[in-house]
């Protein structure tokens, strides 16, 4: 990376820690645009998904970060936030534990425990949104019991 291109990168990454989102999606933007690296890619995408709501775009993005870098667990991390904008749960999920196998990230654990896991229904022949399934839960949970 130029060391014009890393200044820039550097002040997105500044903006982007300091909640200035649209600074910090103008500088990865042109980061991008001068050096395509894996990084400036997945960090693109990130700010794409959260000021434009580009979901299809920034998921492409993201991927093309992980074909070129597979063993950065940063990139699982942006693609599982992503998801999660976009509303896809389990996907997040599975895309976070896979950044988890690449690389133990204190991150990405807090960001699966953020989303956590549903629990069984009560009753598994009814639906979970089954009223039954709903109150019978809440009272398992409680008393304890789950």
């Amino acid at each position: 990376m130029e060391p014009h291109v890393k200044e820039i990168f550097r002040k997105g990454l500044s903006a982007l820690e300091n909640g200035h989102i649209y600074l910090a999606l103008s500088c990865f933007e042109q980061a991008a645009t001068l050096d395509r690296t894996p990084l400036n890619c997945s960090y693109l995408a990130l700010c794409l998904a959260k000021v434009r709501s580009q979901f299809p775009e920034s998921i492409c993005l993201c991927r093309e970060a992980l074909k070129i870098d597979p063993g950065n667990a940063l990139h699982y991390l942006h693609l599982g936030r992503i998801h999660l904008m976009a509303g896809h749960r389990q996907k997040a999920l599975k895309i976070l534990r896979q950044g988890l196998r690449c690389e133990d990230n204190a991150v990405i654990l807090k960001e699966i425990n953020l989303i956590g896991e549903r629990k069984n229904p009560a009753i598994p022949l009814l639906a979970r949104n089954h009223p039954l399934n709903k109150y019978i839960g809440m009272l398992m949970t409680r008393l304890g019991l789950r």
